[in-house]
């Protein structure tokens, strides 16, 4: 009998809480979001089982070494990969090898949308300010608004490692929620006359063209803010990868195996970073607050910078309004947002190519804004 009840004490039975209940929900939520309605799989579905992985409870005092906190614990050196700083720029080595930039060279004025998105990230730093979070807890939590997983966990690392958790669990969540979060405020906030102007076809853009970008990127981001060279030092690497063409197998390793497998890791880890025992409080609950708020600031930004835009511009140099929710880094599903409603409000009028200038350049504008925090705070 006392084998049995010392049994029954190390099992989850006798160690399960409301907030591991909770938290095996949430991650059942997301896995369902991931596979019933596509909401960002490959994010998704490895967080949501690492939530059910991380809140799955065990006598935590009993020195087995199984929680993502426990020095020792397989998942702990992990985790080490997030806390260290390690995976956010191998996954923008694997973006970049994806990324084309031939429609923001063709039209470099749409790199403005891109700009004018992050002004959620320095609202929401202000914002967290003032409901007394520390200055480096404050931009961590802005940087969600920029709706980039990878920026956000990297400057999290740098600045407030005990939020990581919840700063990566919140910014993945609005990233796979933008069909649901951008459209009413797209809608809200342009015409049906606006949402109907046609742009211009983009220009073709040289060879040549692409291989110096990259180039001329890295440089003139990492004189601006080098506190982002990690994540744009690698960004540039993978596209310039891609467009020299002769190093195709490089190229196809960054953008394939390489971005998949520290997706599955990084995705994983964070999930199981959300252990009720340490991860349910007060504090990451106003993160998610104000992470919605900062990326639906974002939005909003990015919608009114184009329309200031458009008084200056005539004909077919306007910009359509929609293509400036486009400007947060949720690539590619954010162009694909401004593509959906575009055809909703004319379905000749295909937005997606313009889409992604402000897309590729949020994400750029994102990792500039975190050197730049960097730099004042570290």
């Amino acid at each position: 009998m006392q084998g049995i009840l010392r049994f029954f004490e190390y099992s989850g039975f006798a160690n399960v809480t409301p907030g591991h209940i909770l938290m095996v929900l949430i991650g059942l939520l997301f896995i369902y979001l991931a596979i019933r309605h596509e909401y960002e799989p490959l994010l998704l579905v490895p967080i949501g089982f690492g939530i059910l992985i991380g809140n799955t409870p065990f006598m935590e005092n009993a020195g087995l070494q199984l929680g993502i906190y426990e020095p020792g614990s397989v998942l702990n050196y992990l985790y080490q990969g997030v806390l260290k700083g390690i995976f956010p720029p191998l996954i923008f080595l694997g973006i970049g090898a994806m990324t084309d930039f031939s429609t923001l060279l063709s039209n470099p004025k749409l790199i403005l949308l891109g700009a004018a998105a992050q002004i959620g990230i320095f609202l929401t730093y202000l914002g967290a300010l003032v409901l007394g979070f520390a200055n480096p807890e404050a931009a961590s939590i802005g940087i969600i608004g920029g709706a980039d997983g990878p920026t956000a966990i990297f400057i999290a690392s740098r600045l407030a490692p005990h939020l990581i958790g919840s700063i990566a669990i919140a910014a993945y969540s609005y990233m796979a929620l933008v069909p649901v979060i951008q459209p009413p405020i797209m809608r809200l906030l342009t015409t049906p006359e606006e949402r109907k102007i046609r742009m211009k076809p983009p220009r073709a853009v040289s060879k040549q063209e692409k291989v110096i970008f990259p180039i001329a990127g890295l440089l003139l981001t990492g004189f601006i803010a080098p506190g982002s060279l990690p994540l744009l030092g690698m960004l540039f690497f993978g596209n310039l990868l891609k467009e020299s063409m002769v190093t195709k197998r490089l190229a196809d390793t960054a953008r394939n195996a390489l971005i998949d497998i520290v997706t599955i890791i990084l995705g994983l880890t964070v999930g199981a970073s959300t252990q009720a025992t340490t991860f349910l409080t007060p504090q990451s609950i106003l993160i998610f607050v104000l992470g919605a708020l900062s990326f639906m600031i974002s939005t909003a930004g990015g919608i009114m910078f184009a329309k200031l835009m458009n008084r200056f511009l005539k004909g077919d140099d306007r910009i359509n309004p929609l293509i400036g929710a486009a400007g947060v880094s949720a690539v590619p599903d954010s162009a694909r947002v401004a593509q959906t409603e575009g055809l909703k409000a004319d379905p000749n009028n295909h937005l997606l190519m313009h889409a992604m200038a402000p897309n590729v350049s949020g994400v750029i504008g994102s990792a500039v804004a975190a050197g730049i925090m960097l730099s004042f705070l570290m």
